[in-house]
């Protein structure tokens, strides 16, 4: 295999768990970053004349590193010099010394997400830094993917890591005691991560596939990292929503609902994963809002048709989201399931009763809900009426096609 290949490919596989361990060892996001670049550039220059070393990983952190601890003598800071740098600067360029240990370099990735969602971060500056370092996504691409412009993107990473290096947020896993708290802002930016992917907010498009799949690799890895019900729960949820990607729009990107969906179509490999992971998650008490939620999409994954979804088994684990997470998205979720249960009227009674949320008079979601709930029991002026609100309120292209594809039928 080519040279070139070969670190193109070691760089897809292994750059970010090369990345995290250099942040460990130097100390500074961007020193880190420029080695490690410096590394595969030294790589591709020297395997060629003295052949390709049998620990690859090994021998790119530990050039990267050489080349970090030559920056720090040549900035001449003494004050960098002193933060961790003396028991490393010794290495020599034979075989990697005793920091190099695969449990630790497999602890850095828990180290660098953990500091990328760090409670003294805004969340969406959590979500920017941990796109950008944990998935090893270029800032266009961040920009991209979250629809926003790059210097905007840009500005906030390096306000992120100065802030950072500032205030000397530690590079570490949290103790036990403060596991709970940090985690749920580590799941937390995650999932944002999945719903932006799987539901964009706005744009041309209803899925950014990669930005879901960044997620769910994620998710994948806290599982493998850091055993835990509700890192279970959540790599279910993502896996189970995430198998309808390919049915939930025609080839020019029109919406298709769930109740059109061609469930052959769904990914089965996913869902049979997404079950496994639940059933992890169910097996550890207490069971959490990530697992319920993932319940859900699996009564509708295990559904074979429309017709014969479990509603009443819906409502049930709705019923107990509510009363574990009150929010009026859960709650107008849970009026929609009612309505398919209990029928239209039922849920339309339960939506007038949250019109005064002021959060879901703004959420589009919201108005598409009442006008097909009143488009169903034959009321089309009051759907109408509704699906124009909704529509006011729409920034994706696709969703508003389909809105004024229901207007147009409905006129």
């Amino acid at each position: 295999m080519p040279i070139d290949t070969l670190l193109a490919a070691l760089y897809r596989r292994q750059s970010r768990k090369i990345l995290a361990t250099l942040i460990r060892l130097l100390g500074d996001f961007e020193l880190a970053e420029e080695s490690m670049q410096e590394a595969f550039t030294a790589a591709l220059k020297q395997w060629p004349d003295e052949g390709v070393p049998e620990k690859q990983t090994a021998w790119i952190i530990r050039i990267a590193r050489n080349k970090g601890i030559d920056q720090i003598r040549r900035r001449q800071s003494a004050r960098h010099y002193a933060e961790g740098q003396l028991a490393v600067e010794a290495e020599a360029e034979g075989e990697p010394g005793p920091w190099f240990d695969e449990d630790s370099i497999r602890d850095d990735q828990l180290r660098l997400i953990f500091t990328c969602c760090h409670p003294s971060l805004a969340p969406e500056t959590q979500l920017v830094l941990t796109l950008r370092e944990m998935c090893g996504l270029t800032t266009e691409q961040v920009a991209r993917g979250l629809l926003q412009q790059s210097a905007t993107v840009a500005q906030r990473i390096v306000r992120a890591k100065r802030k950072i290096r500032d205030a000397q947020i530690p590079y570490a896993v949290p103790e036990s005691s403060e596991l709970p708290q940090r985690l749920g802002s580590v799941l937390r930016v995650i999932y944002l991560m999945f719903n932006e992917g799987y539901s964009a907010s706005a744009g041309d498009a209803v899925v950014n596939a990669g930005l879901a799949q960044e997620a769910i690799r994620l998710g994948r890895l806290m599982a493998e990292l850091l055993p835990d019900a509700e890192v279970y729960g959540l790599l279910a949820l993502m896996l189970l929503q995430d198998s309808r990607s390919a049915a939930r729009q025609t080839p020019d990107g029109q919406v298709i609902t769930l109740e059109d969906q061609d469930r052959s179509r769904w990914n089965q490999a996913a869902i049979v994963e997404g079950l496994h992971w639940l059933d992890l998650a169910m097996s550890n008490q207490p069971v959490g809002a990530y697992s319920i939620q993932a319940a859900i999409a699996a009564a509708h994954a295990t559904a074979a048709d429309a017709a014969s979804t479990d509603w009443q088994r819906i409502v049930e684990l709705y019923d107990l989201l509510y009363r574990m997470s009150p929010t009026p998205v859960i709650a107008l979720n849970r009026a929609v399931a009612i309505a398919m249960r209990d029928g239209p009227a039922a849920g339309l009674a339960l939506l007038d009763e949250l019109a005064a949320s002021r959060y879901l008079v703004n959420y589009h979601l919201f108005h598409v809900a009442r006008a097909d709930l009143l488009r169903r029991m034959g009321n089309t002026a009051d759907a109408v009426s509704a699906y124009e609100q909704a529509l006011a309120l729409t920034a994706q292209w696709p969703e508003r096609r389909f809105i004024e594809q229901r207007i147009a039928a409905l006129k």
